[in-house]
């Protein structure tokens, strides 16, 4: 009996010890280093709150949290529009769409770094692909890597570009979307306009709040291509960029983790913010049709 009541626990114990281990404990050790000075050769040192009041002091890190948040308040709404519209333009029923579903994926499914490669090469001021095509049409080349101003466009670009990714759940979401509805609002007079935006934008409000959650996350942590690619005038040195810089390149661990937790402060009250709003946005047809009727009196 007593062996019984302890059963489930011994059944979840690999889970339990892992997520110990492997989760917990990491967290800890990264909320202590935190608050100390180290360069992982010498022995951590005590330093209190210094981390994270030097941090503010910082040109450099104010500098790489501004790029990052003006590069997330513009791409997230961005990507999301690009992907619907995209979404929307490859769910009809013509021939060969499904040739064009493929081909606007591929971005999702294709490296990376092979991706920022590309880009870096496209976006060269001198032998770059843009450039050229730029040329040809009697435009004016640009330095977008090289002028500090042009450089937040150039990713604006690669987010454009890369849209079809999440072109993908938006297309699921509008197959999931009911005939009917349209037909109805057809009968009602509604034009092609107050469909898109009564029917599909609200039918598909789960959908763009689950891409909405997920791009906050990926443009605060973005790092990759911008460590790739780079920017004049540190303007494509994002925050995860610099907080790299300062952990593998000048050993400042400490430091490094003060901002790793500043991050993750700013990231859950972003989502718990978007998580708040979406009551008054996201429709949820299976609560809907779950709510209790209100008695007629």
């Amino acid at each position: 009996m007593r062996f019984k009541k302890y059963e489930g626990y011994l059944y979840i114990s690999p889970w339990i010890l892992g997520f110990i281990l492997l989760t917990v404990a990491p967290l800890i050790f990264a909320f202590y280093i935190g608050l100390t000075e180290w360069d992982t050769f010498n022995a951590p040192k005590f330093v209190g709150l210094q981390n994270y009041s030097d941090l503010f002091r910082d040109e450099d890190f104010v500098n790489a949290l501004w790029i990052t948040i003006r590069f997330a308040i513009i791409s997230v709404p961005l990507g999301i529009a690009t992907s619907i519209l995209i979404a929307v333009l490859v769910n009809s029923k013509l021939k060969g769409m499904a040739f064009f579903r493929t081909a606007l994926y591929m971005p999702a499914v294709v490296s990376g770094i092979a991706i920022s490669l590309l880009w870096k090469w496209m976006l060269d001021k001198d032998f770059g692909m843009i450039n050229l095509i730029l040329s040809k049409l009697g435009i004016p080349e640009q330095g977008w890597l090289t002028d500090p101003h042009m450089v937040l466009y150039s990713y604006l670009m690669m987010v454009v570009w890369g849209a079809g990714g999440g072109m993908l759940t938006y297309l699921a979401g509008l197959q999931d979307i009911p005939g009917h509805l349209y037909e109805a609002a057809e009968i009602d007079g509604a034009n092609a306009f107050q469909k898109f935006r009564h029917i599909t934008l609200t039918m598909l409000s789960p959908v763009i709040f689950y891409n909405l959650i997920m791009g906050i996350v990926g443009a605060m942590r973005k790092f990759g291509d911008a460590y790739i690619i780079g920017g004049a005038g540190n303007q494509g040195r994002f925050y995860m960029v610099y907080l790299y810089e300062n952990a593998f390149k000048f050993f400042k661990m400490g430091y490094a983790t003060a901002m790793a937790w500043v991050l993750f402060v700013l990231i859950m009250l972003l989502t718990m913010a978007a998580f708040k709003s979406s009551s008054a946005w996201v429709y949820y047809e299976s609560e809907v049709n779950t709510r209790p009727k209100r008695k007629r009196g």
